[in-house]
């Protein structure tokens, strides 16, 4: 693989590249296939890919091929070269400087396939006894892989990683009536617990056992939500790609843009990109651009602190390069109150699992269809409900928080407390 990424580097500079980074993975899934409530497939795939990016007169031109041997790789740098001519200069375009060279490894020995199968038969025989109204698809796997990266500045970095997945696919099922499809994934380095003990999935696949039968929410009210983890795309991914991230920075649509070191959110949110968690497992230990990975606050005490913004998206815009391009990996602090004391403190609400939303525009503003949730009255939680409209501006929400649960659930890529916002209209029919 180094030899290769290091060919590749050699040729791009001889064809007139001025700067060159070549990225080289290789990845092995060995992996058990559940349909319907049955195993159906056991498999192993291979995953080759070399990214190249050339930098000509400050023109870029990028590549990626899932061959590694050289004719394919030689016909990759004709065409990244090509691609570099014919495009515009971007002062912008750049390669990481020469760093620490460094090594890393998270492998944990080598798949205990049979662990692994036997794992995957008690999963599906617990889901069969316990939750016999569940009809479930799913792939429990063990993952595997290598990355190198090399750039023309000296830059050079190796990877190597190795963990168990588990991502199913389920719903739950009564003659005509069924509940909404729900999917969960989670990531581990052992198969010391059945799988349902990581992350929600067990409270996931319990709540679709009683999201057969919904109720409608039959009024408009203004009130409380709590979010659970497994709702992680309603509003930490909305900030990152609405109001975080290099493209709407640099379009100017961010509310955000010039807000850093600025109060944005109510004082008990911290919300970190944290790729180097001992918690979370699967994500990068140098970013795609070519820098060693460190962990960083997005928001401090409620405080903007950093944008979600690789090398060029920093030299685009001026402001401060983030510390990991991991941005998936999410860590928020937890709070102090237990999660009994939260639903206890709504009158009247909504417990979200689901959200199935558009992107806000520039305002923040949100609306979308609460699903897999369950009504919330008088502090306790209650009936599953139907498909719900929930409308709110995420701005304000977030500096409207009146609880942050103390537990937090860890599924292997983010760390999450459960959250109460307020100031959230309800629509039911």
């Amino acid at each position: 693989m180094k030899d290769m990424a290091q060919y590749a580097l050699d040729k791009a500079k001889k064809a007139g590249a001025d700067k060159v980074s070549v990225k080289v993975a290789n990845g092995r899934k060995d992996e058990f296939n559940i349909e319907a409530n049955k195993f159906s497939l056991m498999r192993t795939l291979f995953e080759d890919e070399l990214t190249l990016k050339v930098i000509m007169e400050g023109k870029k031109g990028t590549m990626s091929i899932n061959k590694l041997d050289k004719a394919s790789v030689d016909a990759a740098v004709d065409e990244c070269i090509a691609m570099a001519k014919a495009s515009a200069p971007d002062e912008a375009e750049d390669i990481a400087p020469l760093q620490e060279n460094k090594s890393f490894s998270r492998n944990i020995g080598g798949a205990d396939m049979d662990k692994l199968f036997a794992r995957t038969n008690e999963f599906l025989q617990e889901v069969k006894d316990k939750y016999p109204s569940v009809s479930m698809d799913a792939q429990t796997l063990f993952g595997s892989g290598k990355t190198i990266y090399l750039n023309s500045n000296g830059a050079e970095f190796t990877d190597e990683g190795e963990h168990y997945y588990v991502e199913p696919m389920f719903s739950a099922k009564d003659g005509e009536a069924s509940s909404s499809f729900n999917y969960y994934a989670a990531v581990q380095n052992n198969l010391d617990k059945p799988f349902l003990d990581w992350g929600m999935l067990r409270t996931l696949i319990e709540e679709s056992t009683r999201s057969i039968h919904t109720r409608s929410v039959e009024d408009k009210f203004e009130g409380k939500i709590i979010l659970t983890p497994a709702c992680v795309d309603m509003v930490w991914y909305t900030l990152l790609w609405n109001f975080l991230d290099m493209h709407s920075l640099i379009s100017g649509t961010s509310r955000w843009k010039d807000a850093l070191n600025t109060q944005v959110a109510d004082k008990k949110l911290t919300m970190s990109a944290t790729p180097l968690h001992p918690d979370i497992l699967s994500e990068e230990r140098f970013t795609s651009d070519g820098f060693v990975s460190k962990d960083f606050d997005f928001i401090k005490d409620g405080v903007l602190k950093s944008f979600a913004l690789n090398l060029y998206g920093a030299n685009k815009t001026g402001k401060p390069r983030a510390a990991n391009t991991s941005f998936y990996n999410i860590e928020i602090a937890a709070g102090d109150a237990s999660l009994a004391d939260m639903i206890k403190g709504v009158d009247k609400g909504i417990l979200v699992n689901r959200f199935s939303g558009a992107s806000p525009g520039p305002s923040g503003d949100v609306s979308g269809v609460a699903k897999n949730s369950f009504l919330i009255e008088n502090g306790q939680v209650t009936d599953a409900i139907s498909e719900t409209m929930l409308s709110f501006n995420v701005m304000d929400i977030l500096k409207n928080i009146p609880a942050i649960s103390k537990e937090r659930c860890i599924n292997g890529i983010t760390v999450l407390p459960w959250f109460c916002f307020d100031g959230i209209t309800v629509s039911g029919k």
